[in-house]
């Protein structure tokens, strides 16, 4: 069973488990099943922020843009169901995926023609984004009285025991679980983050892959942005504000490499549930929010410490295999 489960994603595991059970001697209702799916539901927009954020990652770039790229298009939305109160959701939520994605093609653009480093780019039109956002809505905000009932209900509807908002994250896993293990763009991605001068004579071009996985990153962050706005039935200029660190920090806990290359879909998952429980849990047992922001910003620094090790053993071995198959 063990070789299914790489090393990484089972210490992983295994540290949420402790955590739940450390919780649970403290309050027992955590562990309760209603209370366990209120944690993944509220876990789920950092798990599709994260996954788009993983193949940014592992194509050795990164999107410091998506909360902003969330914040614009969640906006935007509940601007357009005020004017259009009777805009089936498919189609808000069309509307959300291509703005994604359009700013996301933006940032990838820039990286891929221009040759600007990822950083730059993506803190720029994070910046752009947000004013944006005060442009067109003029620093009001959106609230729930003016949002119609099938847009706020949506996200909050209840399928089989879960929120709408779980499953799609549920499906949004699968997709990409199939994506990045069993289509050319899945191991593009893999190649031009662990090789890119290697990934170029195999045929790949590196600039058009980075671009498509900043489209992803965009369009995952467009749906999260109708779903953010639809759950908390707000819109305003500051939502998300510093999430993009949390999406970041859910991919390194989850063994996401800095340097691209090496990283896996449960990984990224895994990094924004220990997250998620660790948001959820500390409260619960009363730690101080001075307390909990310390010992949040603790676990990132010590997953990242632990990543580069496991990282440069990682690399030694693709190296020793590389040699072996010459």
């Amino acid at each position: 069973m063990m070789r299914f489960i790489p090393v990484r994603e089972a210490i992983l595991g295994s540290a949420i488990l402790i955590l739940i059970v450390l919780v649970a001697s403290r309050f027992a209702g955590f562990v309760a099943p209603a209370n366990l799916a209120n944690v993944f539901n509220d876990t789920a927009p950092l798990i599709i922020l994260a996954l788009g954020q993983m193949v940014v990652i592992l194509t050795r770039c990164i999107d410091l843009s998506v909360a902003a790229n969330l914040a614009l298009t969640g906006m935007a939305v509940a601007m357009i169901n005020v004017v259009m109160p009777g805009l089936p959701i498919p189609v808000i939520i069309a509307i959300a995926v291509l703005m994604g994605a359009v700013m996301g093609a933006v940032n990838g653009v820039l990286v891929w023609k221009l040759s600007i480093p990822p950083i730059v780019v993506t803190l720029g039109t994070m910046t752009i984004f947000r004013g944006i956002i005060f442009l067109i809505s003029d620093g009001k905000w959106v609230n729930s009285h003016e949002m119609s009932p099938d847009f706020t209900g949506f996200p909050r509807a209840v399928l089989l025991g879960l929120p709408v908002l779980s499953w799609i994250a549920i499906m949004t896993v699968i997709v990409f679980g199939i994506m990045m293990a069993r289509t050319q763009f899945g191991r593009s991605v893999f190649a031009v983050g662990g090789n890119p001068h290697a990934a170029v004579y195999t045929g790949i071009d590196v600039g058009k892959t980075q671009f498509w996985a900043f489209v992803v990153s965009g369009a995952l962050a467009g749906l999260t942005g109708y779903l953010w706005v639809a759950r908390y039935a707000v819109a305003y200029v500051d939502i998300a504000g510093g999430f993009e660190l949390e999406v970041v920090a859910a991919c390194v806990i989850g063994g996401i490499s800095i340097a691209g290359g090496i990283g896996s879909v449960g990984g990224a998952v895994l990094g924004a549930i220990f997250l998620g429980v660790v948001k959820n849990a500390l409260p619960v047992v009363n730690i101080s929010p001075f307390w909990q922001l310390a010992i949040s910003g603790s676990a990132i620094l010590i997953a990242v410490a632990f990543n580069a090790r496991s990282g440069r053993t990682k690399g030694r071995i693709i190296l020793k295999s590389a040699e072996v198959t010459q």
